[in-house]
């Protein structure tokens, strides 16, 4: 007589956050994919082909993504309830998704279900503060168990746990970072993927960064040494996409340029390129220094990248030299910019409001130097915000210096602590401000133009400057949160505030959205006026401007970028060194 087989339920949910209404922020189709859920979904995949509970155990695994999934507690609890036993992990949560996380928690916990949180919020907070952090207490106290760290190599004991019902409370190995080299392939499903925009998936090829900024948890959570995947690995990763029908894929690495095989995985996605004819395309993250790496940029076309994310973040080199950002460099900034424009690559670049020097003067005038003077396609801003994690956050608690008490306001899009120049509302309006003054009409003609001159795809870079000005001016919600059609649910609003009447909700909400698809077409539809009549201009080709022209040695001399005070003596303590690295007496 054979043993009758057992069911283990594993429902692993990647949450959002709650919008300034305490509404989750949800759409249609979402923005970004989400690497963490891949990534512990192939482990527990690898997990279950390897029988980790036991033979005569069949696991039953879910990935959802709630920017993307309206997720019912109840549904879920019952569905573990039928099993013959499981869990709920709440997989990569950021420190402004926390809240979400515990509302979800709490309502799984009332029906019994095992629950835990990982990602950066509990990784960072262990890692940098000595006392456990009051959000984190609160999960503890829930009867939830926390991970601090990554999963390679220890899912199998947590689930193991999980299966005999004895969840420790805190699983921390914050001091013990992984191998990442041969370990399960990072997958999801296509019919997971197919609810993000353009069906793009993501992998991350290497993690930990070797710089030291500031404002970074990153290098506190990863670490500052490289750990990769082998090019062979990469290689998987893509054909077992490309297989389940996906071409478009997001490496997450903070920071590709110092992955240390980047060459050897950018040869072998050419040759599933030019070789094979795969059809793939690639979205990256890179510092300013990229651009002096032999053969990089060149091979991330060859290879198929599209876009690139550039941690800009000031042009200011006391602002960049008070966050750590020593390896940022202004007189590199146009050489850098002109190479992936050379490439046709589409460059967005991070901005960050609110450094020490910053005042709401400043800060404007150095966006109208960038709109005239840097080849940038995107620009994305960001209040400067201690992330619990980084080293900023750990300096303001140990200092006692006030911060916003609320993680859901932890994500880069509000003001969460005071400022030495600003008040908070001073702060708040430039910052909207600064997206006003970089997406007026004229900036938008002037960087398609750039766009059609140099072959940096003018309609997408139309289509993305749509996106970003849309999602600011019309949905009120950062571009990195944003997406398509935006989904809300009466019942999943913030805990502690009161459901809405539906006779006043569903109303209010089908009226949004009529208006704010009327605002979304009228948008579009303007902006494509614009570059339909730049198309037809027979003098496109030849356009040029500050920003596109060549560098030249003479322009730290005549440049507004390089005019201050602070941007002068860079310049001369630049040039110094330069003489000294070859060798010449200054």
């Amino acid at each position: 007589m054979t043993e009758k087989t057992q069911r283990f339920c594993l429902v692993l949910i990647k949450p959002s956050h709650y919008d300034d209404d305490g509404y989750v922020i949800q759409w249609f189709r979402s923005a970004i994919p989400s690497n963490s859920l891949a990534v512990l979904y192939g482990l527990t995949q690898e997990c279950a082909a390897q029988k980790v509970l036991g033979e005569d155990v069949e696991f039953d695994i879910h990935a959802f993504d709630e920017t993307n999934t309206h997720i019912e507690p109840a549904k879920i609890a019952a569905q573990i309830e039928k099993a013959d036993g499981g869990m709920v992990m709440l997989v990569g949560v950021q420190s402004n998704q926390f809240p979400r996380a515990l509302d979800l928690a709490a309502q799984l916990r009332e029906r019994g279900i095992q629950v835990a949180i990982g990602g950066f919020h509990v990784s960072g907070t262990m890692a940098m503060l000595k006392e456990r952090e009051p959000n984190v207490q609160k999960a503890l106290d829930l009867g939830v168990s926390l991970f601090a760290g990554e999963a390679e190599g220890r899912m199998a004991n947590v689930l193991r746990d999980a299966f005999h019902h004895r969840l420790q409370p805190i699983y921390n190995y914050m001091d013990d970072l992984p191998n990442i080299e041969g370990v399960a392939t990072p997958l999801l499903p296509a019919e997971r993927i197919n609810l993000t925009a353009g069906a793009t998936t993501s992998f991350d090829a290497g993690r930990g960064c070797p710089f030291s900024c500031s404002f970074c948890t990153i290098i506190n959570v990863q670490g500052r040494k490289s750990r990769r995947r082998s090019p062979h690995d990469i290689e998987r990763i893509v054909r077992a996409n490309v297989a389940q029908g996906l071409h478009s894929f997001f490496i997450t690495d903070d920071n590709f340029a110092r992955n240390k095989d980047w060459e050897a995985i950018l040869d072998k996605l050419i040759h599933l390129r030019e070789v094979e004819k795969m059809n793939i395309s690639f979205i990256i993250q890179v510092d300013t220094l990229c651009h002096k790496i032999p053969n990089f940029i060149e091979k991330t076309k060859r290879a198929g990248v599209k876009r690139v994310f550039i941690g800009l973040e000031n042009i200011n080199p006391e602002n960049l030299m008070s966050a750590s950002k020593r390896q940022n460099r202004i007189t590199d900034y146009r050489q850098m910019l002109l190479a992936w424009k050379k490439v046709g690559i589409v460059t967005y670049c991070g901005y960050i409001l609110g450094f020490p020097n910053d005042t709401p003067e400043s800060i404007i005038r150095d966006i109208e130097i960038i709109k005239k003077e840097l080849p940038v396609d995107l620009l994305e801003f960001f209040y400067l915000t201690p992330l619990p994690g980084s080293e900023d956050h750990k300096r303001l608690h140990e200092a006692g210096i006030a911060m916003d008490a609320d993680l859901n306001k932890y994500d880069l899009n509000h003001a969460v602590t005071g400022h030495a120049k600003m008040t908070k509302a001073e702060w708040e309006a430039t910052y909207h401000r600064a997206w006003e003054t970089y997406y007026t009409d004229e900036h938008i003609e002037t960087v398609l133009r750039r766009a059609i001159a140099t072959g940096t795809s003018p309609g997408k870079t139309m289509f993305f400057i749509t996106w970003f000005k849309g999602c600011i001016g019309i949905e009120k919600i950062h571009p990195l949160e944003g997406g398509f059609l935006r989904m809300k649910h009466r019942r999943s609003r913030r805990s502690g505030l009161p459901q809405e009447n539906p006779l006043l909700f569903y109303p209010k909400y089908f009226g949004e959205i009529l208006w704010k698809q009327f605002q979304w077409i009228s948008l579009y539809l303007r902006l494509r006026l614009i570059y339909l009549r730049l198309k037809k201009d027979p003098n496109r080709l030849a356009y040029m401007d500050l920003a596109l022209e060549p560098v030249t040695e003479a322009e730290t001399e005549t440049r507004e970028l390089f005019q201050s005070e602070t941007a002068q003596k860079f310049v001369i303590q630049t040039k110094r060194m330069d003489k000294i690295r070859q060798g010449q007496t200054v």
